[in-house]
C-alpha cells in the first residue's frame, strides 16, 4: 500500500470512530452504564415478547374452545337433544 492509501484509511477510521461516539452520545449510550442499560432493554424486550406470545396463545385457546362449544351446540340441536330434555 502507498502512503496516500494509508493516510486515507486512517482518516476514514478516525471519522468512523468520531461518528460512532457522536451517535452513541445522542442515544444516551456514551457512559459507563450503557452496557447495563442495553442488557436491561434486551430483558424488557424479551419479557414483552413472552407476554405477547402468552396472550396470543390464551386468546387462541379461547377461540378454539368457543368453536368447539358451538359445534357441540349445533350437534345437540341437530340431533334433537333439546326436545329430549323436556
Amino acid at each position: 500500500m502507498s502512503a496516500a492509501s494509508d493516510e486515507l484509511r486512517a482518516i476514514v477510521e478516525e471519522a468512523v470512530e468520531l461518528g460512532t461516539h457522536r451517535a452513541l452520545a445522542r442515544l444516551g449510550l456514551a457512559d459507563d452504564a450503557a452496557h447495563g442499560d442495553l442488557a436491561e432493554l434486551r430483558e424488557l424486550l424479551r419479557a414483552w415478547r413472552d407476554a405477547k406470545r402468552s396472550a396470543l396463545r390464551a386468546a387462541m385457546g379461547w377461540v378454539v374452545r368457543m368453536a368447539l362449544a358451538l359445534v357441540l351446540v349445533g350437534i345437540a340441536v341437530k340431533t334433537g337433544f333439546g326436545a329430549w330434555l323436556r
